[in-house]
């Protein structure tokens, strides 16, 4: 199957457009600070440009569950992205609150030995998704910097629940992140700007169409 696409950070409705043409899945942006951050009623906006057919995905910090709730409600969101390393717990706490699919980041700093892909797999089964992201001190994300996508190849093997790759990804480096992990979707945010929050359209089809061509040989 072909690799699905996010693009996160999104901060206009014309870039959130031009995602939707380019036939990205998913629409991302950020409730969990940084320059990309927006309010509800902005994300909706934003949001909207996308049109039907995408899945709209609020980013979060550690926020409360109620809170996660009232913002899902008002920008519409489909799925939420839990950050700051939440626990099984947090994550089956918002999913009831919200209805929402919930998608947890693991953040990784180096390699995955055996036994934290033991304990990952608790936190992987009350998800909808897991997402691999890097661990760089004083950010949950939109770092720009990759992890060590060999390190988490154990990851790939015997999973049920989608498997999400963000963390430095560009156009230059995603098929060797799709080959590395085989993952079924990619996220990416900084690796297509010309500046935080603002989408170069140009590099938008350019990971695309290197996502897509990766694709066809994994």
């Amino acid at each position: 199957m072909p690799v699905e696409v996010k693009f996160c950070g999104l901060t206009r409705p014309e870039d959130a457009r031009v995602a939707t043409d380019l036939g990205a899945r998913y629409a991302g942006v950020i409730f969990a600070g940084g320059p990309r951050n927006l309010d509800p009623a902005r994300a909706s906006d934003v949001l909207d440009g996308a049109g039907p057919g995408v899945d709209r995905v609020g980013v979060f910090g550690k926020v409360s569950p109620a809170e996660i709730a009232r913002i899902v409600e008002e920008a519409h969101l489909d799925i939420v992205q839990l950050h700051a390393d939440p626990s099984a717990e947090i994550v089956l706490e918002v999913a009831e609150a919200t209805g929402a699919r919930i998608w947890a980041v693991f953040r990784v700093g180096g390699a995955i030995a055996d036994e934290d892909i033991v304990s990952l797999q608790e936190l992987w089964d009350a998800s909808d998704a897991l997402v691999l992201d890097s661990n760089v001190k004083g950010s949950l994300g939109g770092s720009g910097i990759s992890f060590n996508w060999s390190g988490a190849t154990g990851l790939a093997r015997g999973r049920v629940s989608p498997l999400a790759v963000a963390g430095g990804l560009t156009a230059a480096n995603v098929a060797q992140a799709i080959d590395t992990l085989s993952p079924d979707i990619v996220d990416v945010s900084s690796g297509v700007e010309s500046s935080p929050g603002i989408k170069d359209h140009t590099r938008m089809a350019e990971f695309m169409d290197a996502v897509g061509r990766a694709s066809v040989f994994r």
